[in-house]
């Protein structure tokens, strides 16, 4: 065990470190923008706290357990996705973006991508994971997808038809997962305890019990075309 003096010593030199290049270079930009009435900090501090605190895959997992549970809130998110999210006070539309939500069935699976960049939907889910944004991943998604999905422990039968589809700018997608059986005597709550992140990307599913999430090992073979 490390004694308190020592514990001391090593946060003050960590604190008193000096700090990157890149962190120098924003921190230097963010001050010449406030100072220029480009930027104002309390907004912007707020908006690093939306981004770290406020936004995630929770919020995609509230919205697919209202649809689970209430089969006319499930319509709606289908037919009038923005709107229908917007009901649960999560706001889909910023800068001319919309979003679509795709159900997954016994004979359908969704999938979603972004092959020219990382368009990715922020509002619901969060920030994209590093492997969606990874050049492997964007083709390999499109050129095999059923080997994308091994990646990440997902075998699907023969006959399920597997539909890849591709974010931009303008269009954003959330998968709607199967809900797993057994879950009938469940609470909202409860169910969006289950839906993971990737089950809303397509590189999963939801299961009951949960199952141990894919390892990394799968991933970065993703992420590496292997």
């Amino acid at each position: 065990m490390s004694t308190h003096d020592h514990d001391h010593d090593h946060d003050h030199d960590a604190h008193n470190a000096p700090e990157s290049g890149p962190a120098l270079r924003v921190k230097a930009l963010e001050a010449l923008l406030t100072e220029k009435g480009i930027v104002n900090a309390q907004a912007l501090d707020e908006l690093v706290d939306t981004m770290e605190h406020r936004i995630g895959p929770h919020i995609g997992a509230r919205i697919v357990a209202r649809a689970w549970a209430d089969a006319a809130y499930k319509k709606r998110l289908l037919t009038q996705p923005d709107a229908a999210i917007a009901e649960l006070g999560v706001e889909t539309r910023v800068l001319g973006t919309h979003m679509m939500v795709l159900e997954n069935t016994p004979k359908v699976h969704n999938m979603v991508v972004c092959t020219l960049c990382s368009c990715y939907p922020i509002a619901v889910l969060g920030l994209p994971p590093v492997w969606y944004k990874s050049t492997a991943y964007r083709a390999r998604a499109v050129s095999d997808p059923r080997g994308v999905l091994h990646d990440f422990g997902l075998s699907l039968p023969g006959g399920v038809e597997v539909r890849v589809w591709d974010s931009s700018a303008e269009l954003r997608f959330l998968v709607l997962p199967e809900r797993p059986a057994g879950t009938e005597h469940l609470s909202e709550e409860e169910l969006a305890a289950l839906i993971t992140r990737d089950s809303m990307i397509g590189t999963g599913i939801v299961t009951y019990p949960p199952k141990t999430a894919a390892t990394e090992g799968k991933r970065a073979a993703s992420e590496h075309g292997g």
